[in-house]
């Protein structure tokens, strides 16, 4: 019998493609999301998955997808959070004062990244298994960076703390807490449209290995840090970006 993983945006993007790469490891997965119709395509092509829609921003709600995981598994073995994004799926709102804009912006971004995260991790708490349990992060480059959509990326850099306080705390309980950080991913639904070949370019020559990443790229590591042999490391936020930046 496989372990149990939970996984927020499991719908699309890396948090699928994590979903396809525990599934097929014998694991099973519960993806979460907001987007109902989402998480039933996203299901039916994974064995065992099952899935529950809910916005991870409203305690009521992560609250219910919390119940639902208990009521369908004695524990929970992985947490993977994957949910976030940086607005430009959501419907944009211009407001007269630039300033109420550039509020809405912020407290979007933190709720889509941050406080998703933070509520599914303390409403899964106790039912983390002990010794092997895993809390993994999706973070980002542009938490290193102050350019692009920066209330993205400090909404992201938020997440860093909040890694190394839950790993002192869930650590004597021999559950490991880590972050990875991708660099620009392909093949994801991040950006709202396909990439143009000119920005993939200038991205791909920013790193040492002279390419973009995809999805597989940020799910073996995810893969690798919620299996035994990871269980030494602990309170880290991994980059995975070919080079592009390095944790400082």
């Amino acid at each position: 019998m496989g372990r149990t993983v939970v996984i927020s945006g499991g719908g699309t993007g890396i948090g699928f493609a994590a979903a396809e790469t525990f599934a097929a490891d014998g694991d099973r997965v519960v993806l979460l999301g907001r987007r109902r119709e989402v998480l039933v395509e996203a299901a039916g092509t994974i064995p065992g998955a099952t899935y529950f829609a809910a916005d991870l921003s409203d305690p009521h709600a992560v609250r219910a997808a919390a119940d639902f995981i208990s009521e369908q598994c004695r524990a929970v073995d992985v947490v993977i959070h994957s949910a976030g994004g940086n607005g430009v799926l959501e419907e944009k709102v211009e407001y007269a004062d630039p300033l109420e804009t550039i509020a809405h912006d912020w407290v979007l971004n933190f709720r889509l990244n941050t406080l998703t995260s933070v509520l599914l991790t303390e409403a899964l708490k106790v039912q983390l298994t002990n010794e092997t349990g895993r809390v993994l992060f999706v973070s980002s480059i542009s938490a290193l960076r102050g350019s692009g959509r920066v209330a993205y990326g400090a909404a992201k850099a938020a997440l860093t703390p909040y890694v190394v306080r839950l790993a002192h705390e869930l650590g004597p309980r021999g559950i490991t807490v880590n972050a990875v950080a991708p660099g620009l991913i392909a093949d994801t639904p991040f950006f709202g449209e396909p990439l143009t070949e000119e920005r993939l370019r200038l991205r791909a020559e920013e790193t040492a290995t002279g390419r973009v990443g995809v999805p597989g790229d940020v799910t073996s590591l995810l893969h690798f840090l919620a299996s035994e042999k990871a269980g030494h490391i602990t309170a880290q936020v991994m980059q995975v970006n070919g080079g592009a930046e390095s944790s400082r």
